[in-house]
Formats: structure tokens, sequence, C-alpha cells
């Protein structure tokens, strides 16, 4: 290892200087180590000899961003969009699609053993995604009277130059700062397409957007969803109404773009974005879009959740349904259900399916999505799981031969990991979206079950995030 130093460059930033990275972290940070410290870099790979900029130093280890590469590592390729560097979506862009699957597969293995600490089977090779780009159907994108500028751009432009507005992403961790997108690969199109009309509109016709410190603005943010039948939808949040300039954008905008089949609009006069306690309202169209699961029909509209990679969406459900080895006369329950996706999908091999969701206008969409595919023998209740899963429920719906489980990113609640080995159902399937806190539930889980089987997922090619379907067979 070379000599490496401190260098201050302005007043708390600090500088690593030639710093060689040698291993993949996680969360997609790159590991390095200096004079026996750690270092946790982002914007690296290994094998690159980089400069950090230190964000936090401790006694034993940091973190930092690499600001200048001197050299690169044979393992990298070359970003495919404009935008990375700066918009935090695709991080992973400069690794080959081979080497992010096996960075995903070992960080899945590390948090099972390091955290868990429990017995495992061999665990499966990761599920790939055949199509690494264009593979979101849904998209939420942020209107900003001033467009964020990099430091070069800052340097050089003149003072008090206008700089325009953006319509695109958030810089990451910086909530009033937003990426002027010109084209992002997450998505097929026509996003792209209605994305810069749309700021072209605004330009030539005076439209205002938003200004999150003043609060104010017209156009605040908009969400793209698409099909896999190439139904399109479309809800701008405003921050006002202004039937004008409303009905001038919008009818320019379907006419620009005859595949939206649903336009909506919703008012926001709040501080903050959520739309979730706001009533979206229709301007064209039914109001939502169907997307389909194998055979299974589902009604997405404004504000459901749906998983955002239909693709490998089947594939992710497709093994969970595998792992609940379901014989056609056993109970199912969906835990943290949503839109009762996962339940419907395995239906059809379940004598009874009962979902539990905390999001009352998710659950409303489960019934919906149950009537949709002719599925009777389900039923969904809302309320927080903790709360809803109790013995008298339990009695009352039947006691589970399978537990289905897809907690949010936080793991599930302690108390319902007690209820569920008190309960004691044969089997278990655990979906998680974070293998961390999934180790830390299994381990919880280990008093009364035994892992059988482990799949990790890759849901977003060029991201670090994974899934991990896990099956639990009582002892």
């Amino acid at each position: 290892m070379r000599n490496n130093y401190l260098c201050a460059v302005r007043r708390k930033e600090k500088i690593l200087r030639s710093v060689e990275v040698s291993d993949y972290a996680a969360e997609g940070r790159s590991l390095a180590r200096v004079d026996g410290k750690v270092i946790f870099i982002e914007g690296a790979v290994p094998g690159d000899t980089v400069d950090v900029l230190l964000t936090k130093s401790k006694k034993d280890w940091a973190e930092g961003k690499a600001i200048h590469i001197h050299t690169y590592s044979d393992k990298r390729v070359d970003a495919f969009c404009d935008h990375f560097g700066l918009c935090g979506g695709c991080k992973w862009q400069m690794l080959p699609y081979e080497q992010q699957l096996q960075y995903k597969q070992q960080e899945t293995e590390a948090h099972l053993r390091r955290i868990g600490k429990i017995e495992l089977p061999p665990i499966r090779t990761i599920a790939g995604a055949a199509e690494t780009r264009g593979y979101r159907n849904k998209l939420e994108f942020t209107f900003s009277s001033r467009r964020y500028l990099t430091r070069e751009e800052m340097q050089t432009l003149p003072m008090g130059a206008d700089v325009g507005g953006a319509v695109g992403f958030h810089v990451p961790r910086i909530f009033d700062k937003v990426i002027d997108i010109h084209h992002c690969h997450l998505m097929e199109e026509p996003q792209n397409g209605i994305r810069n009309f749309i700021r072209e509109m605004a330009a030539q016709h005076g439209y205002s957007l938003y200004d999150i410190r003043a609060h104010e603005g017209w156009l605040r943010t908009m969400i793209i969803r698409t099909a896999s039948n190439g139904e399109v939808m479309v809800n701008i949040t405003l921050g006002h109404d202004h039937p004008q300039w409303r009905k001038e954008l919008f009818d320019a905008l379907l006419k620009a773009f005859p595949s939206i089949t649903t336009l909506l609009y919703t008012i926001n006069t709040k501080w903050n974005d959520s739309i979730f306690d706001l009533q979206p309202i229709v301007y064209f169209g039914p109001g939502h879009i169907f997307e389909q699961l194998e055979g299974y029909r589902f009604k997405v509209g404004p504000k459901s959740f749906f998983q955002t990679n239909t693709r490998q969406a089947e594939q992710l459900y497709r093994i969970t349904r595998e792992m609940a080895r379901l014989t056609g006369k056993e109970v199912l329950y969906d835990l943290y259900c949503g839109t009762g996706s996962i339940g419907i999908f395995c239906s059809a091999n379940a004598a009874k399916v009962v979902g539990v969701e905390t999001i009352a206008e998710a659950v409303e969409d489960a019934k919906e999505n149950a009537l949709l595919n002719k599925v009777q023998h389900a039923s969904f209740f809302a309320g927080d799981v903790i709360d809803v899963c109790t013995t008298d429920f339990f009695n009352a719906h039947g006691r589970p031969d399978v537990i289905i489980t897809d907690p949010p990113r936080a793991g599930m609640h302690e108390k319902l990991v007690k209820k569920l080995l008190e309960i004691h159902a044969p089997r278990i399937v655990y979906v998680s979206c974070n293998p961390a806190t999934q180790a830390r539930d299994l381990q919880l889980l280990d008093e009364k079950y035994s892992v059988t089987d482990v799949q990790p997922v890759d849901m977003f090619p060029h991201t670090h995030h994974i899934e991990s379907v896990v099956a639990l067979t009582a002892r």
C-alpha cells in the first residue's frame, strides 16, 4: 500500500489520496484499508485507485466518496447514462452485470451468516434479470424552479445567470436539489418523451415550477406508470389549480402522446410531496391501468403499490409459490400483503387465503383484485399486522398451514415474530427487500424453525438493492 495522507480541501473537508480499493463492502459501497482503518467508499469499484472525500471519520472506520480516479479497475465498463455520477438511481452501471450479481450474492450470504448466525442450507445462485434496462413500470419525477448545478457549472457560470428549471430526480440526500434528467434508462418509452415535452411546454408558456423552499409554483411532481400490455398512466401533482394552464398542457400532452391511456392530476397545497392522503382527479381515461402476472390481472391505480419490475416480480412470486409447497389443502396467510398480489398469485394452490395489510386503500385494492381474478376463497383485512394477528384472529380465520411474510425494509416487528413462534405454522416463506433485517428476524425464528431454502433475487439491476426469499420449516 502506497503512503496516503489527509489533505484539507475546504474547512471540515478532508481527502485521502491514491487509495487502492480492495473489495466490495455492502449497499453499493466498496472498501479500502488505509493504515489499518477501514474506508467505505461510494462511486468506486474493487481495483480502482481513487481520491476519497471523507464524509464521516471515526477511530477505526470512515466513509467517503470517490472524487478522482487515478487508475481504473479492469472490472469497470463504460456507464451508459449521461447522468451517471450525479443521479443516485443506477450507481452500479460501471460494473458488468455478472459482477453486480456476484456482489449481491456475496452480500446476501454475508448478512445471513454474520447477522443471522444460524445453520443455513446451500444458498441458491441469485436469480438475475433478463432485462437490465427499461425494467421499471413506475417512476416519479420532481419539478424544480432551479436545476441542480455541478461544481464545475457553479465555477464557470456568471453570477446571477438564469440556470432554468428542472424535471428529474432529487440529488441523493439533498431534499431541495433536483437534477434535470433528459434521458432515463430505467423505464421504456414514452417516459422520456413525456417528461421532456412537459419541460418544453413549461418554458414556452411560462408555467411555474415548484420552489420547495418558498413553497410556491404550479408543477410539483409527476408519476408515470406503464404496463406490459402497453397501457400508460400519468399523474401530475400541482401546487394549486390553474384551469387554463391545466387544459392547455393536458390537451397538448394527450395529443402528442396518444399512448397515454389515463391522465390524472392531484392538487397538493401541503409542504410535503406525499399524495397518499390526497385524491387524484381523472382528466382522461378510466383512472387506472391493468398489469398481468402469469394469468392474473391486477388493477393499478395512481396510489396503488405494485412491484416496480413486472418481469422480475413474476420470477420472485414463482419462487415464493414454489417454496410454499402448497397442495390445494392449506390455509395460506399473506402478511404485509399490499394489494394482495402474492396471495392471489398463490391462490390456485391454497384452500384459503387470508391477507393482512396496514394501508386500508391497499386492502380495498386487494379485495378488488381478488374479484377481478375470481378468487373467492381470499379475504383481506386492514390494520397493523402486530395488532390484527392475534390468537383470536387466527382462531376465527383458521390456523395457518403456510405463512408468507413480505415486510418493509425494517423487517418484522419483534411482537409479530413472537406471535409466529407461538402459532408455529408448519411453514413460513419470508420475502425480504433487506437481507440484513431478514437475517435478524431469522435468528429470532431459529428458536422453532429451520431455514431450508434461500434464493436471492435481483429486482433492480445497476443498484445495490437485493430481494431474498427464505423458506423455514417448523422443527
